[in-house]
């Protein structure tokens, strides 16, 4: 089995890929490498470039006809970003996303799984828990652009065209368990990576927003390991066709079905350094929610998955990875 992963050199692309290789799947690498990197494609068969480059895609699958699932984990994912440049997130998330699904089309592949957000949901004020059928509020530009791709995928689908399934990633922490990749980016504005850089720096970690109505004030998320998402993966490539004869767009929540405060997240980050970690209050970041955790019903019943990897073994290992992250990313 074969399948192109595109944004395959990021963070996530590259630890599915890693995971499609251990279960003998072999994946065929599309990036642009705009955030993504070359050393996460070593070893693999990569072909550099964007999306919408149809003759490119085209001369993929001329290559590889062999391919019949793609997994489109290409895009701009940092929300503050995507409030200073929603041109750029419109054009990168959705425009260039449309113009794939055609090249898709045209080269007859007509399984597609996409990279998803749990940012896009509205969640239950009374305990933050969300499943497939929980209503929306996007309050970013960059989970508007998920939310409006999501929309266009439902129509694609219904037309017969491609079969979907949407997977809505919640908060991915971790690393590729043997450290083959992880979170690339050297200055993360997610919390956890936020948190081993401060450590590092010692310098305190900013709480940003303490007024949310959670039970400690802080926002609050599913951290999900990098590893399981990217098994969630596998397993859908494995079992596409059965998850999608009934519907051909299908919506599953990958997350642990736990919520964790970023205050718990901080004492969590204690427990496993052994070391006090000084937290300072700030006010919300443009774009932020008070988050949301996943009901994960779905993926156990339609992928037979569920997380197994623990929040500390999640910090763990991004510790872990931020001890090589210099020494494998060799390039500026």
């Amino acid at each position: 089995m074969k399948v192109l992963i595109a944004g395959g050199a990021g963070f996530i692309g590259s630890t599915i890929a890693s995971a499609c290789i251990d279960d003998g799947i072999t994946p065929v690498i599309l990036d642009n490498l705009a955030t993504g990197r070359r050393e996460f494609t070593e070893g693999r068969t990569f072909y550099e470039g964007d999306i919408c480059d149809g003759a490119l895609v085209d001369r993929i699958f001329a290559d590889h006809p062999d391919i019949t699932t793609a997994i489109d984990c290409a895009a701009l994912i940092v929300v503050p970003d995507s409030v200073a440049n929603p041109l750029g997130y419109y054009r990168e998330n959705v425009s260039k996303g449309i113009q794939f699904l055609e090249h898709l089309t045209r080269n007859n592949c007509r399984n597609l799984l996409f990279s998803s957000s749990a940012s896009i949901y509205r969640a239950d004020p009374e305990d933050f828990s969300v499943d497939e059928n929980s209503p929306l509020e996007t309050l970013s530009p960059y989970a508007r652009t998920k939310a409006l791709f999501e929309t266009v995928l439902a129509d694609v689908a219904a037309a017969g065209t491609l079969d979907v399934i949407s997977l809505r990633y919640f908060n991915p922490i971790g690393a590729d368990p043997l450290l083959r990749t992880g979170l690339q980016i050297r200055t993360p504005t997610h919390a956890l990576g936020k948190m081993i850089d401060v450590h590092h720096a010692g310098s305190p970690f900013p709480l940003t927003g303490t007024d949310y109505p959670t039970r400690d004030g802080s926002g609050i998320r599913d951290y999900v390991h990098v590893w399981d998402l990217a098994a969630a993966h596998v397993k859908a490539v494995q079992q596409f066709t059965a998850i999608t004869r009934d519907e051909p767009y299908r919506v599953i929540n990958l997350g642990t079905g736990r919520g964790t405060t970023v205050r718990e997240l901080v004492t969590a980050f204690e427990n496993v350094t052994g070391a006090p970690l000084t937290t300072v209050e700030t006010d919300r970041r443009p774009g932020d929610s008070a988050g949301a955790y996943a009901r994960v019903d779905l993926a156990q019943e339609l992928l037979g998955w569920k997380a197994r990897h623990s929040l500390e073994e999640g910090i763990a290992d991004s510790l872990r990875w931020y001890e090589r992250r210099d020494t494998t990313l060799t390039t500026d």
